[in-house]
């Protein structure tokens, strides 16, 4: 187990406390769920610099890394429908996306396929990050520039079905073709 795995398994521990901090109603409490959000999102950026940069991509940190990054954003997505401040049908979108290109991913390593991280999922990631921590720093804290939460939705929406179609463009043809 390497350091940048730890962070990613860090990553995962930190969404059970999320969830709790967000749905357990206190004073504070979706600042708090901002900072552990804050934080989580940052142990992503580090882990994937470490391991490049470091040499210490694995096969575990490929698959748990992804995975650590759906169950953050869809976790925190779900309880912001919860609590009123996401439309359900935009989160529907986002986690739809989200299962369909990790469909694809699976099908295609099962043909011995790679389907790397595209520049518009990575920009996708990104947005639904900041995103998710416009949301929980909320208008009391973004002031003037609380207009980027439905411009961020918007945009994290777009970057969804444009990266997952890209995707399926890209691969879906040749992937989910009948075999020979």
């Amino acid at each position: 187990m390497n350091g940048p795995n730890i962070l990613t398994l860090i990553r995962i521990v930190c969404i059970p406390a999320i969830v709790a901090v967000l749905v357990v109603p206190f004073d504070g409490h979706r600042i708090a769920a901002f900072a552990l959000f804050a934080f989580a999102s940052l142990t992503d950026w580090v882990d994937g610099i470490w391991a490049r940069r470091k040499g210490k991509v694995t096969l575990l940190g490929q698959i748990l890394d992804p995975l650590a990054d759906k169950l953050l954003i869809a976790s925190v997505f779900i309880c912001l429908v919860e609590l009123g401040l996401v439309k359900a049908w935009m989160v529907a979108v986002i986690i739809g996306r989200e299962l369909a290109v990790s469909g694809l991913r699976a099908i295609a390593s099962s043909r011995g396929v790679q389907i790397p991280a595209s520049l518009l999922g990575k920009a996708k990631m990104a947005l639904e990050s900041w995103t998710i921590a416009f949301i929980l720093a909320g208008p009391e804290i973004l002031g003037p520039l609380a207009f980027l939460i439905p411009l961020g939705l918007g945009l994290t929406l777009a970057a969804a079905v444009l990266s997952g179609a890209e995707y399926f463009i890209r691969y879906g043809k040749r992937l989910l073709a009948p075999s020979s």
